[in-house]
């Protein structure tokens, strides 16, 4: 099971990467480099790709982590259900489908001028949902790689 427990590791690690590089490098150069409604249209795009990319790695993670936990006891020799990084995954899922596939058709509208809701307000609750999810990614990350390191 270590190499499943890298696997998931090496999973969350490179997720946590890809958020920060869209955050930190691809959204702002586009930014910078393209006139404001390209950009826009790029930077929607990019993240579209990363919601969906996120729910599937999302979903492999909660597979290894679920193979990984039914071994282990639980109270009265049940397997445990719900552990720290099960709730992380839950997390970062809740962020993406809140984030993207809720919010955004609620953008598209504010965009037309419908809604009740502000364009900007709705950005910064879709930005706010972004930033917990590559938190939450990161700390998983984080004891994904704690826990390989103690079983090596």
């Amino acid at each position: 099971m270590r190499l499943a427990a890298r696997f998931a590791a090496l999973i969350a690690g490179v997720w946590a990467g890809i958020l920060v590089c869209i955050a930190a490098i691809a959204a702002p150069s586009a930014f910078a480099v393209l006139a404001r409604p390209d950009a826009g249209r790029f930077v929607g795009r990019l993240f579209e790709q990363e919601a969906y990319l996120s729910l599937a790695l999302a979903v492999v993670l909660l597979v290894l982590e679920r193979s990984r936990r039914t071994g282990e006891p639980g109270v009265a020799g049940q397997p445990s259900l719900f552990t720290a990084n099960l709730m992380l995954l839950l997390g970062t899922l809740f962020c993406t489908v809140a984030g993207h596939f809720a919010l955004l058709p609620m953008m598209d509208a504010a965009r037309a001028g419908q809604g009740s809701l502000s364009f900007g307000a709705l950005h910064g609750i879709s930005a706010g949902f972004f930033a917990l999810k590559g938190l939450l990614v990161l700390a998983l990350a984080w004891r994904l790689l704690r826990t390989t390191a103690t079983t090596s």
